[in-house]
């Protein structure tokens, strides 16, 4: 019985997404009112069959219902190793929330040897989930009294081989440079800009500071 319900819950999710076309909002107060409402099994469940919905908007709401999940061991797995292979750049933009929403759970600190597990992936959406959640990590327990933390964890994929990784570094870095532009600044010093690929970075990442002499 749970089965038939989960698919037609689903096949109902499928109609009504499919006219959102811009943001997540409406998938993730969805994800969150349904996990609230819904033993975990069922929850897995759905999330698990969503994922495999053709409908880009269904795949954000289960990556959302993940996020939620991602205590367990083999959904946080999934996460990484499969999630990151979709080629919907707004499911990208899920996954890393739901990384985000594993980090909150579990505790920044602790979370560490995760999060350095991920930024070391082959694959460039596992490390970009990471980089745009260091982002906005400094305002949150653990990163803003360690702001350095972050910014050295960013700042190691600043030759990554994939420019879209490379952009959400530099990006990465100019928003913390809002909040900690002496720090920033002393990162960049260091920064060798006869490589093509760190200067597309620098370029980005010291437009609040000002370029080096």
């Amino acid at each position: 019985m749970d089965d038939i319900r989960v698919k037609e819950y689903i096949a109902n999710l499928e109609k009504e997404f499919s006219l959102i076309e811009n943001g997540f909002k409406e998938e993730e107060k969805r994800a969150l009112a349904d996990y609230k409402s819904n033993d975990r099994e069922y929850i897995k469940k759905l999330a698990f069959l969503a994922y495999k919905s053709a409908a880009y908007q269904v795949r954000m709401y289960g990556v959302f219902l993940f996020g939620y999940l991602s205590e367990e061991g083999d959904i946080l797995t999934f996460m990484r190793d499969e999630v990151s292979k979709d080629d919907n750049w707004r499911v990208q933009e899920v996954l890393a929330k739901a990384f985000d929403e594993f980090c909150k759970k579990t505790g920044y600190e602790k979370a560490l040897p995760v999060i350095d597990e991920w930024l070391r992936s082959n694959n460039p959406n596992t490390r970009r989930a990471v980089t745009e959640g260091l982002r906005i990590w400094t305002s949150r327990p653990y990163f803003k009294d360690n702001p350095i933390e972050a910014i050295r964890r960013i700042a190691s994929l600043k030759e990554d081989t994939s420019e879209y990784v490379r952009k959400s570094v530099g990006n990465a870095l100019r928003d913390i440079s809002k909040k900690f532009p002496e720090l920033i600044r002393i990162e960049l010093e260091n920064w060798n800009l006869e490589s093509k690929e760190i200067n597309q970075v620098y370029k980005l990442a010291s437009k609040f500071i000002g370029n080096r002499d």
